[in-house]
């Protein structure tokens, strides 16, 4: 059976013009491989720039005009072209956002909850929203509260209620971790392996290697826009690492001394 994602030979370019009309192409993603399916969480780590938000926004099919994509993407056994992704977007396929910005600052949490509720089609939005924001532990007080007003913890169970409203079998996660308490951090990738345990595929797109390791099936690691290697949490543990790249992300986490290989990543 095919995974419900699949991404192979991902690339992603774009056209610039400079002064004098000179025109010129800005490769971005070189070559992504990423396969995700139902059950899974599949982390994509790498440092900022590497082409992980980019990625997301193809799957989604939300690359800007001057954008030139080859490779092959598949949704459930079947190659889907752009089109197809945007009109799985906000259905099928989610992107969970890593900025507070994506919330109206002039809006309550109740009205942009109940708004996903009701663009997900529930019959009644207003009893659906306060049951979804309970579920994760916020209570009606959040309702008529601005986002300005909540912690970044409860803030990001508010993007995933939204995300979620319309029970989507892929979620990608966009960095939802940066700058939250480690209580927070933890909180919210447990969040993600319920999920899926709850039979949806999720896409957890972060540069925080061990908070991954601890909720992931799989991780991907890219670098400069290239997938390198494809492994499991395990393997860092047990000293299975193929890339130098890999290994060094490893190696310079606080709990490994923050060392660097001797053998600098390619």
């Amino acid at each position: 059976m095919s995974p419900l994602l699949s991404i192979e030979q991902l690339t992603v370019s774009f056209t610039q013009y400079e002064r004098g009309l000179r025109r010129r192409e800005i490769v971005a993603l070189a070559g992504m491989a990423l396969t995700a399916d139902r059950g899974q969480v599949v982390a994509l780590v790498g440092a900022s720039g590497a082409g992980k938000t980019l990625l997301a926004h193809a799957v989604l099919g939300m690359l800007p005009p001057n954008a030139t994509q080859t490779g092959r993407i598949t949704y459930d056994g079947r190659p889907v072209d752009a089109t197809t992704r945007r009109r799985l977007a906000g259905r099928d396929i989610v992107l969970l956002p890593q900025s507070v910005d994506y919330l109206d600052p002039v809006a309550t949490i109740g009205r942009q909850v109940r708004r996903s509720a009701q663009l997900a089609g529930h019959a009644n939005p207003r009893s659906v929203a306060t049951t979804a924001l309970a579920e994760r532990g916020l209570g009606d007080e959040v309702l008529k509260r601005y986002p300005h007003e909540l912690s970044g913890g409860m803030i990001r169970r508010v993007l995933v209620t939204m995300a979620t409203m319309g029970d989507p079998h892929l979620i990608l996660a966009d960095e939802p971790t940066p700058g939250l308490p480690q209580a927070d951090v933890t909180g919210v990738l447990r969040e993600f392996r319920t999920l899926a345990d709850g039979g949806r595929a999720v896409v957890l797109i972060t540069h925080e290697l061990r908070g991954a390791l601890g909720v992931a099936d799989t991780v991907v690691i890219c670098q400069d826009g290239r997938t390198v290697e494809t492994t499991t949490p395990s393997a860092f543990t047990e000293g299975r690492l193929r890339h130098p790249y890999t290994k060094a992300l490893w190696q310079a986490l606080p709990t490994n001394g923050f060392t660097v290989p001797e053998e600098q990543p390619c």
